[in-house]
């Protein structure tokens, strides 16, 4: 199992770049974690667009999903084309209908509905969910296969029931949109300090932080996630391979 991250930054693209999203593959089984701005051209650098097997989206917030349309229209082309592809289906939450209604499209896309105690079968990962602490619905997600798990904790604030979820995971990648002096002033997101609490209660092996802000200086965060984490610590890496 390996996860590769197409893009780290949270609400909009750095020149060049893409919103958090990342690409887990196990046994020849593709699927795109989240496919917001940017996503797509950096997909490609991976993998052939008609190779993705799945798609699970967190939530419905702009950076998350802001490449689906593209990706449909990807696979309408190569319909035209005579490349019919299998239907492809994207797992997205329910409380939302007007955004789960478009991710069925033209008999190339399916919204597959989710909620939060859900545990799925997914080509070869076993898929659970955690509701986290965000002004939208949005679900955390582990995925576990071959006695490994990684978990993704999506857009949240601190969230305690984060903690049991993520309880041992290889690898968790963690949100950390925020600088230490706004922990607590701005919602839905939590700070590098929170994120390396989480971890470190968690007992997680391996913390990856993402979904990061355009300003200021990164490493900060990635500072005050080593001072509350005892174990090792990275901002994610575009096109590195996790977990493999």
């Amino acid at each position: 199992m390996k996860i590769i991250p197409l893009g780290i930054w949270g609400g909009y693209p750095k020149a060049n770049g893409a919103t958090s999203s990342f690409l887990i593959e196990h046994n020849g089984f593709h699927c795109l974690i989240d496919c917001g701005s940017g996503v797509l051209a950096s997909l490609q650098n991976y993998l052939p667009l008609d190779q993705l097997d799945a798609v699970v989206l967190s939530h419905y917030h702009a950076d998350h999903i802001a490449d689906i349309g593209s990706l449909q229209y990807s696979r309408l082309i190569q319909f035209y084309l005579g490349e019919q592809a299998p239907v492809l289906p994207i797992y997205g939450h329910v409380y939302d209908e007007e955004e789960f209604a478009k991710l069925t499209y033209k008999e190339q896309t399916i919204g597959v509905g989710i909620t939060e105690s859900d545990v799925l079968s997914i080509g070869p990962f076993t898929v659970s969910f955690c509701r986290t602490v965000h002004p939208v619905y949005c679900l955390a997600m582990k995925f576990e296969a071959d006695g490994r798990s990684i978990v993704l904790t999506a857009d949240t604030e601190w969230c305690d029931d984060l903690v049991p979820f993520a309880t041992g995971a290889d690898l968790l990648i963690s949100e950390a949109n925020l600088y230490e002096e706004h922990v607590g002033k701005a919602p839905g997101h939590m700070g590098g300090s929170e994120a390396g609490k989480l971890a470190e209660q968690a007992k997680v092996k391996h913390l990856v932080l993402t979904h990061l802000p355009h300003h200021g200086d990164v490493r900060d965060i990635l500072a005050a996630a080593s001072s509350t984490y005892s174990g090792h610590v990275e901002i994610a890496e575009v096109g590195k391979k996790y977990l493999s």
